[in-house]
């Protein structure tokens, strides 16, 4: 199979295991380049202290204004995200960003940026480290619990929609589990609730069905972190998850079967050892594996690229960027269903194509472009391999206002297709 140069691979490596490299990043080897992002990461902010949300209790004017102090922490919350994606140079926030999507979790109906950020801050705790402690988290995470209705899984009247997308979407995948499964599981999950102001679900006992039940042959009154050993003890589990790491950061097109069994060996270390892995494939390096670059993805490599921090733009520049964001179908914190988003080339409609173009010349426009004085000049800014004859001819029709070029070139083939 063709195999990547060494330049090209060390791009491909910030583009999949980062949010794309910063000027500088593509003079380093391949080796040092995969250490540095596999490295433990220092916090790139302060931390962001939210309040518990404000439950409105009376008039409507009440109710107005907890749902104004909402909003406003979760736009809080948005940005100061969007701003370590951009600042950090480790893995870390890929990762994340990787699992917010596998896990995915929507504030439109947790309705609880306070419970969101701990939910974020497990996926970023725990997101390198071996996927059991994580699953076992996420299992009684608040946010998952109000966004899979947790609370109104009780004895006798058992909710399946966490037992479901548990086994379906975030451990085993469809065919490796019967309806009893998900039916025993939800049993074993009830009682688990969350007050709006405790940062812990806790376990009510008189919702909880405490008589044994059946799941994948194992018969137990399973407690929700024995439920999830167990189903994380099912082979297809490790090739579920390894899978989702290659689909998201390497191919859609699965690994084959002898490197899956490498992989899967890797996962039995943590995930950090499976992104190390993943690099060491041959596969990895591979033209053919190319991958359409999430919008979030995509702005905040932008933003890396032409040196642009979240945090220096001013407030209307702020809700330029979110609203463009929103334009191209992607907002953190806002996943369309438990599905997470889409991949591929569902991000290339016309529709998307406007507000990409809107947010490249937002972005430009913060920047310092002194140095992008041609079309070779914003190739190498950007980190593209190399342009095509019908993609350089276009970008030397605005060769002479490096604004418009750097937009143009971000919104070119070459750049929003990690290749």
């Amino acid at each position: 199979m063709p195999d990547l140069d060494e330049r090209a691979a060390v791009r491909r490596l910030h583009d999949r295991f980062g949010f794309g490299p910063r000027p500088g990043d593509l003079d380093r080897g391949f080796a040092d380049t995969l250490d540095r992002l596999l490295a433990p990461s220092a916090a790139a902010t302060p931390d962001l202290a939210l309040a518990p949300p404000v439950v409105a209790k009376g008039d409507k004017q009440a109710r107005k204004e907890a749902n104004r102090l909402r909003a406003a922490d979760e736009k809080r919350l948005s940005g100061w995200w969007l701003e370590r994606m951009v600042a950090t140079d480790t893995a870390a926030e890929r990762l994340t960003w990787f699992w917010h999507g596998h896990f995915a979790t929507s504030e439109q109906k947790v309705r609880s940026p306070w419970h969101m950020l701990a939910q974020n801050e497990t996926f970023r705790r725990l997101g390198l480290d071996g996927f059991p402690a994580l699953a076992r988290a996420v299992i009684v995470d608040p946010a998952m619990l109000l966004w899979l209705d947790g609370n109104d899984n009780r004895a006798g009247s058992p909710n399946e929609n966490l037992a479901r997308e548990f086994l379906e979407l975030f451990t085993l995948g469809i065919g490796h589990y019967t309806e009893q499964d998900v039916r025993e599981a939800a049993r074993a999950l009830t009682g688990w609730t969350v007050r709006r102001d405790s940062a812990e679900a806790e376990l009510v006992p008189k919702r909880h069905d405490d008589k044994p039940k059946t799941i994948l042959g194992v018969t137990a009154d399973f407690t929700p972190q024995s439920f999830v050993d167990t189903v994380l003890a099912r082979p297809e589990s490790a090739e579920f998850v390894v899978g989702r790491l290659w689909f998201r950061l390497v191919s859609p097109t699965p690994p084959a079967p002898d490197v899956l069994a490498r992989l899967v060996s890797a996962y039995g270390k943590d995930i950090r050892s499976v992104l190390r892995a993943i690099a060491d494939e041959p596969a990895f390096r591979d033209q053919a594996t190319t991958l359409v670059k999430q919008p979030v993805e995509w702005a905040v490599g932008l933003m890396r690229a032409l040196g642009v921090r979240w945090d220096s733009l001013g407030g209307k520049a702020v809700k330029q960027l979110g609203n463009g964001l929103r334009g191209m179908g992607q907002l953190p914190f806002r996943p369309p269903s438990v599905g997470g988003w889409a991949a591929g080339g569902a991000w290339l409609t016309t529709a998307a194509g406007v507000a990409r173009l809107q947010v490249a010349k937002l972005i430009a426009e913060n920047a310092d472009l002194r140095p992008v004085t041609g079309v070779d000049a914003v190739r190498d800014r950007l980190g593209v391999d190399t342009w095509s004859e019908r993609t350089r001819d276009a970008l030397a029709n605005v060769a002479d206002n490096p604004g418009h070029l750097a937009a143009v070139a971000a919104c070119a083939p070459e750049y929003v297709v990690s290749r």
